[in-house]
Protein backbone atom coordinates (compact mmCIF):
# COMPACT_ATOMS: atom_id res chain seq x y z
CA UNK A 1 0.00 0.00 0.00
CA UNK A 2 2.59 2.18 1.04
CA UNK A 3 4.81 1.58 -1.87
CA UNK A 4 1.67 2.45 -4.13
CA UNK A 5 1.20 5.86 -2.49
CA UNK A 6 5.09 6.36 -3.08
CA UNK A 7 4.60 5.73 -6.45
CA UNK A 8 1.01 8.24 -7.16
CA UNK A 9 3.62 10.77 -5.41
CA UNK A 10 6.01 10.27 -7.95
CA UNK A 11 3.97 10.69 -10.96
CA UNK A 12 2.20 13.68 -9.92
CA UNK A 13 5.86 15.55 -9.61
CA UNK A 14 6.60 14.84 -12.37
CA UNK A 15 3.25 15.99 -14.42
CA UNK A 16 3.44 19.33 -12.58
CA UNK A 17 6.92 19.53 -13.26
CA UNK A 18 6.24 18.89 -17.14
CA UNK A 19 3.29 21.13 -16.93
CA UNK A 20 5.90 23.89 -15.57
CA UNK A 21 8.39 23.78 -18.24
CA UNK A 22 5.84 23.88 -20.76
CA UNK A 23 4.35 27.15 -19.56
CA UNK A 24 7.80 28.47 -18.88
CA UNK A 25 9.78 27.23 -22.03
CA UNK A 26 7.13 26.78 -24.04
CA UNK A 27 5.92 30.18 -24.50
CA UNK A 28 9.27 32.04 -24.67
CA UNK A 29 9.81 30.08 -27.64
CA UNK A 30 6.35 30.64 -29.43
CA UNK A 31 6.02 33.23 -31.70
CA UNK A 32 4.94 36.54 -30.73
CA UNK A 33 1.62 37.26 -31.93
CA UNK A 34 1.80 40.97 -32.57
CA UNK A 35 1.01 42.57 -36.02
CA UNK A 36 1.99 46.24 -37.35
CA UNK A 37 -0.42 48.63 -39.40
CA UNK A 38 2.46 50.30 -41.45
CA UNK A 39 1.85 53.91 -43.72
CA UNK A 40 3.89 55.53 -46.48
CA UNK A 41 5.03 58.84 -46.10
CA UNK A 42 3.44 60.39 -48.63
CA UNK A 43 1.83 64.08 -49.94
CA UNK A 44 -1.76 64.49 -48.73
CA UNK A 45 -3.96 67.43 -48.23
CA UNK A 46 -3.73 68.42 -45.13
CA UNK A 47 -6.72 70.76 -43.38
CA UNK A 48 -9.11 71.39 -40.79
CA UNK A 49 -11.96 73.12 -40.43
CA UNK A 50 -14.66 74.77 -37.82
CA UNK A 51 -18.26 75.19 -37.76
CA UNK A 52 -20.93 77.48 -37.21
CA UNK A 53 -24.13 79.01 -37.97
CA UNK A 54 -25.28 82.38 -39.69
CA UNK A 55 -27.96 84.48 -41.37
CA UNK A 56 -27.56 85.19 -45.17
CA UNK A 57 -28.01 89.20 -46.14
CA UNK A 58 -27.47 91.71 -48.86
CA UNK A 59 -23.99 93.63 -48.68
CA UNK A 60 -25.14 96.39 -49.08
CA UNK A 61 -29.24 97.31 -47.40
CA UNK A 62 -30.44 100.57 -46.90
CA UNK A 63 -33.43 101.45 -45.03
CA UNK A 64 -35.67 104.42 -46.93
CA UNK A 65 -37.28 106.34 -44.34
CA UNK A 66 -38.42 110.03 -44.47
CA UNK A 67 -37.58 113.78 -42.49
CA UNK A 68 -40.79 115.05 -41.98
CA UNK A 69 -43.87 113.94 -40.65
CA UNK A 70 -47.76 113.76 -42.74
CA UNK A 71 -49.56 111.22 -44.63
CA UNK A 72 -48.69 108.46 -47.13
CA UNK A 73 -50.80 109.87 -50.84
CA UNK A 74 -49.27 107.42 -53.39
CA UNK A 75 -46.76 104.51 -53.37
CA UNK A 76 -45.37 103.49 -56.98
CA UNK A 77 -43.40 100.78 -55.61
CA UNK A 78 -44.29 97.48 -54.25
CA UNK A 79 -42.39 94.38 -52.64
CA UNK A 80 -39.75 92.40 -54.96
CA UNK A 81 -39.94 95.78 -57.04
CA UNK A 82 -36.54 96.71 -59.11
CA UNK A 83 -36.05 100.52 -58.66
CA UNK A 84 -33.14 102.86 -59.80
CA UNK A 85 -30.85 105.42 -58.17
CA UNK A 86 -33.34 108.59 -58.05
CA UNK A 87 -36.34 106.89 -58.58
CA UNK A 88 -39.58 108.13 -56.64
CA UNK A 89 -41.11 105.24 -55.00
CA UNK A 90 -43.70 107.69 -52.58
CA UNK A 91 -45.15 110.64 -52.17
CA UNK A 92 -46.67 112.62 -48.74
CA UNK A 93 -49.48 114.67 -48.86
CA UNK A 94 -47.69 118.34 -49.68
CA UNK A 95 -50.71 120.45 -48.01
CA UNK A 96 -49.27 121.32 -44.69
CA UNK A 97 -45.55 121.51 -45.97
CA UNK A 98 -46.56 124.04 -48.76
CA UNK A 99 -48.40 126.16 -46.55
CA UNK A 100 -45.02 126.32 -44.30
CA UNK A 101 -43.22 127.29 -46.91
CA UNK A 102 -45.87 130.17 -48.11
CA UNK A 103 -45.50 131.01 -44.16
CA UNK A 104 -41.65 130.99 -44.55
CA UNK A 105 -41.54 133.31 -47.50
CA UNK A 106 -44.17 135.73 -46.09
CA UNK A 107 -41.86 136.25 -42.89
CA UNK A 108 -39.15 136.75 -44.85
CA UNK A 109 -40.42 139.47 -47.38
CA UNK A 110 -41.48 141.21 -44.08
CA UNK A 111 -38.24 141.16 -42.71
CA UNK A 112 -37.14 142.37 -45.64
CA UNK A 113 -39.20 145.22 -45.61
CA UNK A 114 -38.26 146.07 -42.00
CA UNK A 115 -34.50 146.03 -43.62
CA UNK A 116 -35.50 148.64 -45.94
CA UNK A 117 -36.65 150.70 -43.38
CA UNK A 118 -33.93 150.57 -41.04
CA UNK A 119 -30.87 151.04 -43.60
CA UNK A 120 -32.69 154.25 -44.89
CA UNK A 121 -33.33 155.57 -41.35
CA UNK A 122 -29.61 154.39 -40.12
CA UNK A 123 -28.33 156.77 -43.17
CA UNK A 124 -30.56 159.75 -42.45
CA UNK A 125 -29.39 159.48 -38.73
CA UNK A 126 -25.94 158.84 -39.97
CA UNK A 127 -25.97 162.15 -42.20
CA UNK A 128 -27.50 164.19 -39.19
CA UNK A 129 -25.27 162.62 -36.54
CA UNK A 130 -22.35 163.75 -39.12
CA UNK A 131 -22.97 167.11 -38.61
CA UNK A 132 -23.51 166.83 -34.89
CA UNK A 133 -27.48 167.20 -35.32
CA UNK A 134 -28.09 164.10 -33.48
CA UNK A 135 -26.90 162.77 -30.03
CA UNK A 136 -24.42 159.38 -30.22
CA UNK A 137 -27.06 157.62 -28.06
CA UNK A 138 -29.67 158.11 -31.28
CA UNK A 139 -26.86 157.35 -33.99
CA UNK A 140 -25.97 154.13 -31.52
CA UNK A 141 -29.81 152.98 -31.54
CA UNK A 142 -30.24 153.68 -35.77
CA UNK A 143 -27.18 151.45 -36.33
CA UNK A 144 -28.28 148.81 -33.80
CA UNK A 145 -31.86 148.21 -35.53
CA UNK A 146 -30.04 148.31 -38.90
CA UNK A 147 -27.94 145.38 -37.81
CA UNK A 148 -30.72 143.43 -36.28
CA UNK A 149 -33.05 143.82 -39.03
CA UNK A 150 -30.40 142.11 -41.00
CA UNK A 151 -30.00 139.22 -38.90
CA UNK A 152 -33.54 138.80 -39.05
CA UNK A 153 -33.64 138.73 -42.31
CA UNK A 154 -30.76 136.09 -42.69
CA UNK A 155 -33.33 133.66 -40.08
CA UNK A 156 -36.42 134.15 -42.60
CA UNK A 157 -33.78 133.06 -45.87
CA UNK A 158 -32.82 129.81 -43.99
CA UNK A 159 -36.34 129.25 -42.45
CA UNK A 160 -37.66 129.34 -46.45
CA UNK A 161 -34.61 127.42 -47.67
CA UNK A 162 -35.74 124.68 -44.59
CA UNK A 163 -39.39 124.73 -45.57
CA UNK A 164 -38.14 124.19 -49.32
CA UNK A 165 -36.27 120.89 -48.22
CA UNK A 166 -39.05 119.72 -46.31
CA UNK A 167 -41.44 120.29 -48.90
CA UNK A 168 -38.88 118.38 -51.58
CA UNK A 169 -38.46 115.31 -48.30
CA UNK A 170 -42.16 114.77 -49.43
CA UNK A 171 -40.79 112.82 -52.29
CA UNK A 172 -39.66 110.06 -50.91
CA UNK A 173 -36.93 108.24 -53.78
CA UNK A 174 -34.71 105.62 -53.94
CA UNK A 175 -30.92 106.37 -52.62
CA UNK A 176 -29.71 102.76 -54.86
CA UNK A 177 -30.25 100.89 -57.59
CA UNK A 178 -31.99 97.62 -56.01
CA UNK A 179 -34.82 95.79 -55.42
CA UNK A 180 -37.46 96.26 -52.11
CA UNK A 181 -37.74 93.79 -49.82
CA UNK A 182 -39.85 95.05 -47.17
CA UNK A 183 -42.50 98.19 -47.79
CA UNK A 184 -43.54 99.00 -44.02
CA UNK A 185 -46.03 101.95 -44.89
CA UNK A 186 -49.69 102.18 -46.56
CA UNK A 187 -51.66 104.88 -48.50
CA UNK A 188 -53.52 106.76 -46.34
CA UNK A 189 -50.82 106.24 -43.36
CA UNK A 190 -49.47 108.97 -41.38
CA UNK A 191 -45.69 108.69 -40.44
CA UNK A 192 -44.40 110.83 -37.73
CA UNK A 193 -40.77 111.90 -37.96
CA UNK A 194 -40.05 113.54 -34.09
CA UNK A 195 -37.60 111.56 -32.57
CA UNK A 196 -36.19 108.53 -34.97
CA UNK A 197 -36.86 108.39 -39.04
CA UNK A 198 -39.80 105.67 -39.83
CA UNK A 199 -38.28 103.11 -42.17
CA UNK A 200 -40.86 102.91 -45.25
CA UNK A 201 -38.96 100.40 -47.05
CA UNK A 202 -35.83 98.51 -46.91
CA UNK A 203 -33.72 98.16 -50.44
CA UNK A 204 -31.29 95.61 -51.47
CA UNK A 205 -28.98 97.07 -54.01
CA UNK A 206 -27.74 93.39 -55.46
CA UNK A 207 -29.25 90.01 -54.70
CA UNK A 208 -26.12 88.52 -56.49
CA UNK A 209 -23.85 89.74 -54.03
CA UNK A 210 -24.60 88.25 -50.76
CA UNK A 211 -23.19 87.50 -47.80
CA UNK A 212 -23.25 85.32 -44.58
CA UNK A 213 -22.96 86.95 -41.09
CA UNK A 214 -21.32 83.88 -38.83
CA UNK A 215 -21.46 83.32 -34.67
CA UNK A 216 -18.26 81.92 -34.17
CA UNK A 217 -17.38 80.09 -30.73
CA UNK A 218 -15.02 81.96 -28.70
CA UNK A 219 -12.64 78.77 -28.64
CA UNK A 220 -12.68 78.73 -32.60
CA UNK A 221 -12.26 82.52 -33.34
CA UNK A 222 -8.18 82.15 -32.96
CA UNK A 223 -8.48 79.87 -36.28
CA UNK A 224 -10.29 82.40 -38.72
CA UNK A 225 -8.56 84.18 -40.26
CA UNK A 226 -9.67 86.56 -43.55
CA UNK A 227 -9.39 85.22 -47.09
CA UNK A 228 -9.99 81.42 -45.56
CA UNK A 229 -12.24 79.28 -48.30
CA UNK A 230 -15.68 78.47 -46.53
CA UNK A 231 -18.79 76.22 -47.37
CA UNK A 232 -22.17 76.62 -46.32
CA UNK A 233 -25.28 74.81 -47.29
CA UNK A 234 -29.05 75.98 -46.20
CA UNK A 235 -32.27 74.24 -45.41
CA UNK A 236 -34.01 75.42 -48.62
CA UNK A 237 -31.61 73.91 -50.74
CA UNK A 238 -30.08 70.29 -48.71
CA UNK A 239 -28.64 69.37 -51.76
CA UNK A 240 -26.39 71.92 -52.98
CA UNK A 241 -23.20 73.29 -51.62
CA UNK A 242 -22.17 76.89 -51.97
CA UNK A 243 -18.88 78.80 -51.84
CA UNK A 244 -17.59 81.68 -50.24
CA UNK A 245 -14.74 83.46 -48.42
CA UNK A 246 -13.67 84.68 -45.10
CA UNK A 247 -13.99 88.61 -45.79
CA UNK A 248 -13.82 90.16 -41.88
CA UNK A 249 -13.57 88.99 -38.65
CA UNK A 250 -15.46 91.55 -36.45
CA UNK A 251 -13.65 92.33 -33.14
CA UNK A 252 -16.96 92.90 -30.78
CA UNK A 253 -18.22 89.58 -28.74
CA UNK A 254 -21.71 89.30 -28.31
CA UNK A 255 -22.44 87.31 -24.80
CA UNK A 256 -25.59 85.13 -24.67
CA UNK A 257 -25.97 82.56 -22.02
CA UNK A 258 -22.77 82.92 -20.68
CA UNK A 259 -21.60 81.98 -24.58
CA UNK A 260 -19.52 84.34 -26.35
CA UNK A 261 -19.34 84.34 -30.07
CA UNK A 262 -17.54 86.86 -32.58
CA UNK A 263 -19.52 87.63 -36.14
CA UNK A 264 -17.85 86.29 -39.18
CA UNK A 265 -18.25 87.96 -42.59
CA UNK A 266 -18.51 85.63 -45.34
CA UNK A 267 -18.93 86.52 -49.18
CA UNK A 268 -21.77 84.49 -51.06
CA UNK A 269 -22.05 85.13 -54.67
CA UNK A 270 -25.73 84.67 -55.77
CA UNK A 271 -25.65 84.80 -59.33
CA UNK A 272 -28.26 81.93 -59.68
CA UNK A 273 -30.45 83.76 -57.19
CA UNK A 274 -31.22 81.18 -55.12
CA UNK A 275 -29.81 82.50 -51.80
CA UNK A 276 -32.53 84.57 -50.37
CA UNK A 277 -31.96 87.75 -47.43
CA UNK A 278 -32.70 85.69 -43.95
CA UNK A 279 -32.01 81.96 -44.52
CA UNK A 280 -29.75 80.00 -41.97
CA UNK A 281 -27.17 79.26 -42.85
CA UNK A 282 -24.76 75.94 -41.93
CA UNK A 283 -20.79 77.00 -42.11
CA UNK A 284 -17.97 75.18 -42.37
CA UNK A 285 -14.46 77.03 -42.42
CA UNK A 286 -11.65 76.06 -43.36
CA UNK A 287 -9.03 76.97 -41.10
CA UNK A 288 -5.98 74.88 -42.37
CA UNK A 289 -6.01 73.58 -45.81
CA UNK A 290 -2.82 72.91 -47.70
CA UNK A 291 -2.41 70.70 -50.59
CA UNK A 292 0.49 68.17 -51.49
CA UNK A 293 2.36 67.82 -48.58
CA UNK A 294 4.84 65.25 -47.28
CA UNK A 295 2.86 63.61 -44.42
CA UNK A 296 1.89 60.39 -42.14
CA UNK A 297 -0.87 59.68 -39.53
CA UNK A 298 0.02 61.37 -36.73
CA UNK A 299 -0.63 58.19 -34.95
CA UNK A 300 2.60 57.03 -36.27
CA UNK A 301 4.69 59.06 -34.36
CA UNK A 302 2.85 58.17 -31.35
CA UNK A 303 4.50 54.79 -32.17
CA UNK A 304 7.74 53.26 -29.77
CA UNK A 305 8.13 49.74 -30.06
CA UNK A 306 9.59 48.18 -26.45
CA UNK A 307 11.36 44.62 -25.28
CA UNK A 308 7.98 44.09 -23.83
CA UNK A 309 5.75 44.79 -27.51
CA UNK A 310 8.15 43.22 -29.84
CA UNK A 311 9.21 39.57 -30.25
CA UNK A 312 12.03 37.84 -28.48
CA UNK A 313 14.48 37.86 -31.86
CA UNK A 314 13.68 41.31 -32.57
CA UNK A 315 16.22 44.43 -32.05
CA UNK A 316 15.55 48.24 -31.78
CA UNK A 317 17.61 51.00 -33.33
CA UNK A 318 16.66 53.83 -31.96
CA UNK A 319 18.24 57.52 -32.44
CA UNK A 320 17.66 60.48 -30.71
CA UNK A 321 14.98 63.33 -31.95
CA UNK A 322 12.00 64.99 -30.72
CA UNK A 323 9.64 63.17 -33.24
CA UNK A 324 10.72 59.78 -34.41
CA UNK A 325 9.10 57.38 -37.12
CA UNK A 326 9.73 53.56 -36.90
CA UNK A 327 9.99 51.27 -40.04
CA UNK A 328 10.85 47.53 -39.37
CA UNK A 329 13.35 46.12 -41.69
CA UNK A 330 13.16 42.04 -41.13
CA UNK A 331 13.71 41.63 -37.36
CA UNK A 332 15.05 45.15 -37.24
CA UNK A 333 13.29 47.92 -35.72
CA UNK A 334 14.90 51.40 -37.19
CA UNK A 335 13.75 54.79 -35.77
CA UNK A 336 14.25 57.86 -37.94
CA UNK A 337 14.59 61.59 -36.08
CA UNK A 338 12.32 63.81 -38.32
CA UNK A 339 11.09 67.29 -38.50
CA UNK A 340 7.19 68.00 -38.38
CA UNK A 341 5.21 70.81 -39.26
CA UNK A 342 1.37 71.50 -39.16
CA UNK A 343 -0.83 69.07 -38.32
CA UNK A 344 -4.76 68.68 -37.82
CA UNK A 345 -4.40 66.05 -35.28
CA UNK A 346 -4.96 63.69 -38.12
CA UNK A 347 -2.28 63.50 -40.39
CA UNK A 348 1.14 65.94 -39.93
CA UNK A 349 3.75 67.49 -41.98
CA UNK A 350 7.07 65.63 -42.40
CA UNK A 351 10.00 68.52 -43.37
CA UNK A 352 12.75 66.50 -42.87
CA UNK A 353 14.61 63.16 -42.10
CA UNK A 354 12.76 60.24 -44.00
CA UNK A 355 12.29 60.01 -47.70
CA UNK A 356 8.85 60.31 -49.27
CA UNK A 357 7.72 56.61 -49.78
CA UNK A 358 8.82 54.73 -47.06
CA UNK A 359 6.64 52.86 -44.94
CA UNK A 360 6.51 53.36 -41.32
CA UNK A 361 4.62 51.94 -38.47
CA UNK A 362 1.68 53.52 -37.54
CA UNK A 363 0.27 50.94 -35.12
CA UNK A 364 -0.04 47.82 -33.42
CA UNK A 365 -2.35 45.12 -32.56
CA UNK A 366 -2.35 41.71 -30.99
CA UNK A 367 -2.99 39.26 -33.85
CA UNK A 368 -4.71 37.06 -31.47
CA UNK A 369 -7.92 39.77 -31.50
CA UNK A 370 -10.96 38.20 -32.32
CA UNK A 371 -13.48 39.85 -35.39
CA UNK A 372 -15.75 41.82 -32.86
CA UNK A 373 -12.68 43.38 -31.13
CA UNK A 374 -11.30 44.28 -34.10
CA UNK A 375 -13.83 45.66 -35.10
CA UNK A 376 -14.74 47.76 -31.57
CA UNK A 377 -11.18 48.88 -31.73
CA UNK A 378 -11.04 49.91 -35.70
CA UNK A 379 -14.12 51.97 -34.34
CA UNK A 380 -12.68 52.79 -31.00
CA UNK A 381 -8.85 53.04 -30.07
CA UNK A 382 -7.70 52.72 -33.72
CA UNK A 383 -9.87 56.24 -34.61
CA UNK A 384 -8.40 59.56 -34.05
CA UNK A 385 -9.90 60.77 -31.03
CA UNK A 386 -8.67 63.41 -28.07
CA UNK A 387 -6.28 61.72 -25.71
CA UNK A 388 -8.08 62.92 -23.22
CA UNK A 389 -11.67 60.95 -24.21
CA UNK A 390 -12.26 57.72 -21.90
CA UNK A 391 -11.36 54.86 -24.24
CA UNK A 392 -12.72 51.50 -24.57
CA UNK A 393 -11.09 48.74 -22.43
CA UNK A 394 -8.14 46.65 -23.98
CA UNK A 395 -6.87 43.22 -24.07
CA UNK A 396 -3.45 42.93 -21.80
CA UNK A 397 -1.34 42.16 -24.85
CA UNK A 398 1.73 41.58 -22.53
CA UNK A 399 2.62 37.93 -21.97
CA UNK A 400 3.74 36.97 -18.31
Amino acid sequence: MKKKTKIISTVAIIAVAAISAYLIWGRNEAPFEVTYETAKVEKATIGSSITATGTIEPVTEVEVGTQVSGMISKIYVDYNSVVKKGQIIAELDRTNLISELNSAKAQLASAQSELDYQATNYKRIKTLYDKGLVSANEYDTAYLSWKKAQQTVANQQEAVAKAQTNLGYATITSPIDGTVLTKDVEEGQTVASSYSTPTLFTIAQDLKDMRVIADVDEADIGGVKEGQRVTFTVDAYPEDTFQGAVTQVRQEGTTEDNVVTYEVVISAPNDELKLKPGLTANVTIYTLERNGVLSVPTKALRFTPTKETIGPKDKIEDCRGTHKLWTREGRTFKAYAVQTGISNGTRTEIVTGIPEGTRVIADMKDASTTADEEAALSNGENAERSPFAPGPPQKDKKKK
